[in-house]
């Protein structure tokens, strides 16, 4: 087997010669690609009620050939997708042993193959986990950089793929092949209306052009990110960190409901931990949405420590200023700090908002058969 190197090469896009493009800072997970073209809050706008199309040719492809590429993948990762049909989609994870997140990737089966996009940085060491465990499968990973993605967003994206020559799938997870190479695939987030267009990256500036001409507004990553988070979507390395187990992050249950975890199936690394927090326990943290102070000298950084009176009781990820809401932050709190809490990130105040606080008001399994044997 070939060794996978665990360096990326951050090649800049050919498309950050379009008028007006401002490039992700170096240091940014999104490097290479258009931050924005100018006018921040009015790609967002775009992006939810126009349309807006999105350069994210950063993105890490693998594709895994082989007649046992969905059985094998089945068994070493968190979803169900042994059964996944020709032209289907679904999120997914690896975790480790514990039952942490390792990688979240999103996934497509069409003609036979399966492909995969993740994050850059995380890319190669995915890579070869799944080279590692093939074994005797007939399942063959490669990375695919042949291969780029560009999302459009907006009310109008359907409108703005069919100019363009390109299918629109209706079902969300639902994958359509594009002629010349490619598939366009519906998702569920950001926004109500995301399409993600993988491409040829040789192609990839044409794509952005014809679908800018059929009426999509250029925007950049700012734009993306501001509505993942207003969708309450974590990024993996951004929104998680060592310790994040997928309870604490809303990636638990099957791909039609926007998941990533599928709770009945079969054995899989970390499992154990999925069980039982699922059936016995609650997650000691949970993803929430906060709004920050936009009057505070400064903002806060990803990875700063959320306070309440001075004590730690969370950790901040992707910091965003959202055309509607102003400056906002996922945040992994404590799942015992009360709504009306008073926080501070960084140098400002914070407040959570009430809408983002999951419901805890099931009856888990395991802990109902607990307390009928104790007779409660």
């Amino acid at each position: 087997m070939d060794d996978v190197s665990d360096t990326v090469t951050i090649s800049p896009s050919p498309l950050l010669t379009l008028p007006g493009a401002v490039p992700s800072p170096d240091d940014s997970v999104d490097a290479g690609v258009a931050w924005h073209y100018g006018n921040p809050f009015g790609e967002q706008r775009d992006a939810v009620s126009g349309a807006a199309v999105i350069d994210r040719s950063h993105r890490f492809v693998l594709a895994i050939s082989g007649d046992e590429r969905l059985s094998w993948l089945n068994t070493i990762s968190s979803q169900l997708v042994s059964n996944l049909t020709d032209g289907s989609s679904a999120e997914n994870l690896s975790l480790d042993v514990n039952g942490r997140i390792e990688h979240h990737f999103v996934q497509t089966d069409l003609a036979g193959v399966t492909y995969i996009d993740t994050e850059r940085t995380a890319g190669p060491n995915l890579l070869s986990f799944l080279k590692k465990m093939v074994f005797w499968a007939k399942a063959e990973p490669r990375q695919a950089d042949e291969l780029a993605v560009l999302t459009v967003l907006g009310s109008d994206a359907v409108s703005v793929l069919e100019k363009a020559g390109l299918p629109a799938p209706g079902e969300i997870y639902g994958a359509s092949p594009i002629d010349g190479g490619g598939f366009v695939r519906r998702m569920p987030w950001p926004g109500k209306n995301s399409y993600d267009v993988v491409i040829p990256r040789a192609n990839a500036s044409d794509w952005f052009l014809r679908l800018r001409d059929a009426g999509a507004a250029p925007a950049g990553t700012w734009a993306f990110d501001a509505l993942r988070v207003e969708s309450l979507r974590p990024r993996v390395g951004v929104d998680t960190d060592e310790k994040t187990i997928p309870h604490e992050v809303r990636w638990i249950g099957s791909a039609a409901e926007f998941g990533a975890v599928h709770l009945e199936k079969g054995c899989y690394r970390g499992q154990e931990t999925v069980s039982r927090v699922h059936n016995l326990g609650r997650p000691p943290r949970h993803l929430v949405l906060l709004h920050l102070d936009g009057s505070a000298d400064g903002r806060p950084s990803t990875g700063d420590a959320v306070t309440a009176g001075g004590r730690t009781v969370g950790r901040l990820g992707t910091v965003i200023d959202h055309f509607e809401l102003g400056p906002i932050a996922l945040a992994l709190l404590k799942r015992t700090i009360p709504v009306d809490t008073a926080l501070e990130a960084g140098p400002c105040a914070a407040s959570i908002d009430p809408d983002s606080i999951p419901s805890y008001d099931d009856v888990q399994a395991g802990r109902a058969a607990v307390d009928r044997l104790r007779g409660r």
